[in-house]
């Protein structure tokens, strides 16, 4: 834990912030938590790690979450046109998964004044204010808060309530995260603004951002965001499904920058980084007037990690190197219990050639792996009635079936234990000469 320590402090000491509160997650559970600093920068009292950070648009996140809860009870459809569900918007073409991606057009602010510091109106006012599209839908990635205000007003028709509530009953509390709330608290951090030259701090204000809420109004401690850090890992509890989750993380648009191939990418509400470890990082930054926020997490190794901090351009990187110390403490061994497979599974384990090409089958707990040796190309497959269904990689969605010859046919592929083997049917058939 003194490497964490170490860090916080390190940070907080070359930020000048006037407190940062961060947490490390570990396989669904909190593994360290610290705080630095005061609430309002002067002499007030001590944060800690129940002080309550805004946490701008991190708050997106919790309504991605809601949209695809509403789409596995059957409320809506990704591909649905938003002016299904909301036939007063103006830009009713764009669909509801474009929303999500960011990738609407839709402009990335609101008409009226600075949103994030001044009062908001309400959702007639928000959607009579002339906003439009500045993109061709699904052309290219154009974040937009706006668009969120629309999916958040989604959530509230359909769920017959607000926003808020509809969040807090199918997420916050079910996920121990009450504390979470849409005005700051009782001791809450001041947000606060350094001026760039010395310094002086500058008070920033607050208010209910109206109908742009869902876009970033929330707020939570690191105590409560680490739960959250933790579903970003992939800890999802009873409030989402397993797959949807896995379908949220896939990056969907590249946030394109100039000299760098793949900074970022969008997912479904999430954000998606390729990571320095073994895996991507999925979660969130979150930065409204006086608050810096960070919630990612690294799904294939189960660490997550939340920073918090009430200044506006001081924050540097520390949520990315308290992920990556949390990852060189983690060295569990590669489980050494062999899998038992199905006896159907164990028929098919082994040597498979789509025509030249080598491809291995290897089993586990519910299924298998498809690996084709000299592209590393690796498909994880479950049953789905009398075959079998890819859940990732080139063969997500796309179903393998045993043929009666034995061999297997993968969205058109033919799987043979030889090299095109004669005695399996290969489309197109084979020279009669076979190999020579």
């Amino acid at each position: 834990m003194a490497a964490f320590d170490d860090l916080l402090r390190a940070e907080h000491e070359a930020s000048g912030s006037a407190s940062v509160a961060a947490a490390v997650v570990h396989d669904g559970a909190l593994h360290w938590s610290g705080a630095v600093g005061t609430v309002d920068g002067r002499d007030g009292a001590p944060a800690t790690t129940s002080t309550q950070y805004r946490i701008g648009s991190i708050t997106k996140t919790f309504v991605a979450v809601e949209v695809l809860r509403l789409r596995d009870e059957g409320r809506l459809d990704l591909a649905d046109r938003i002016d299904r569900h909301l036939p007063d918007v103006p830009f009713g073409h764009v669909t509801v998964a474009q929303l999500l991606t960011h990738t609407s057009g839709l402009q990335a602010e609101t008409n009226g004044a600075w949103w994030e510091r001044t009062p908001g109106g309400d959702w007639g006012e928000l959607i009579g204010s002339g906003l439009g599209l500045v993109h061709t839908p699904g052309t290219r990635f154009h974040y937009s808060n706006v668009g969120f205000a629309v999916l958040g007003r989604l959530v509230g028709v359909l769920r017959g309530t607000s926003w808020f509530d509809a969040i807090r009953a199918g997420i916050l509390e079910p996920l121990g995260m009450g504390g979470v709330t849409q005005a700051p608290a009782a001791g809450a951090a001041v947000g606060l603004s350094h001026h760039p030259s010395d310094g002086r701090l500058m008070v920033e204000p607050h208010h209910d951002a109206g109908a742009m809420a869902p876009a970033g109004q929330l707020w939570a401690s690191a105590d409560e965001l680490a739960r959250w850090a933790a579903f970003a890992a992939g800890d999802t509890g009873d409030v989402l499904a397993s797959s949807t989750w896995t379908e949220m993380a896939v990056p969907l648009a590249v946030d394109d920058r100039p000299g760098v191939p793949w900074a970022t990418a969008q997912g479904l509400g999430w954000r998606v980084w390729p990571g320095t470890g073994s895996g991507r990082w999925v979660g969130h930054g979150g930065s409204m007037p006086g608050f810096l926020a960070t919630a990612i997490a690294e799904p294939e190794s189960g660490w997550g990690v939340v920073v918090l901090a009430n200044d506006t351009l001081r924050l540097g990187d520390l949520a990315t190197r308290l992920l990556d110390a949390a990852r060189m403490l983690d060295q569990r061994p590669e489980p050494s219990v062999a899998v038992e497979p199905a006896p159907d599974v164990a028929a098919l384990v082994g040597d498979w050639y789509w025509g030249p090409v080598p491809y291995r089958l290897e089993p586990t707990a519910d299924g298998f792996h498809l690996s084709d040796v000299n592209a590393n190309r690796r498909s994880r497959f479950v049953r789905d009635g009398d075959g079998w269904r890819g859940l990732d990689t080139y063969f997500a969605g796309e179903r393998l079936v045993v043929r009666p010859d034995g061999a297997l046919d993968l969205a058109t592929f033919v799987l043979s234990r030889e090299p095109y083997d004669p005695a399996v049917d290969h489309p197109g058939g084979l020279d009669p000469r076979g190999w020579h």
